[in-house]
C-alpha cells in the first residue's frame, strides 16, 4: 500500500489530487501525519479527495490509527488513515 506524508504545511488540495490518483490506481491508500496541524491538513485533503472520486461512483471511508514512526533517530507517534473505498 503507498504512503502518502502529510505535514502542517501541505496543501489539502494537492495532496487530494495525489489520494485520488493513488486510489483510482490501487484501489487503497495510507496517509501518514505528525502532529495536529499534518491531521488537519490530512482531515481536509481526504474530505476534499471524497469530491474528487465520488462522480466515479466511489465512496470513500476512513480508518484512522496510531503508529509509532522514528524521525531523526526519535520515536514519534503519528495518525495513519487507511482511505479506500466503501
Amino acid at each position: 500500500m503507498e504512503v502518502l506524508k502529510v505535514s502542517a504545511t501541505s496543501k489539502p488540495k494537492s495532496v487530494a489530487g495525489a489520494l485520488a490518483a493513488v486510489l483510482r490506481e490501487k484501489g487503497m491508500v495510507e496517509i501518514q501525519a505528525v502532529g495536529a496541524g499534518a491531521v488537519n491538513q490530512a482531515v481536509k485533503s481526504i474530505a476534499i479527495a471524497r469530491g474528487f472520486v465520488a462522480p466515479n461512483g466511489i465512496d470513500l471511508v476512513c480508518v484512522p490509527a496510531f503508529s509509532e514512526i522514528e524521525i531523526d533517530g526519535e520515536e514519534r507517534t503519528a495518525i495513519r488513515f487507511i482511505v479506500g473505498p466503501r
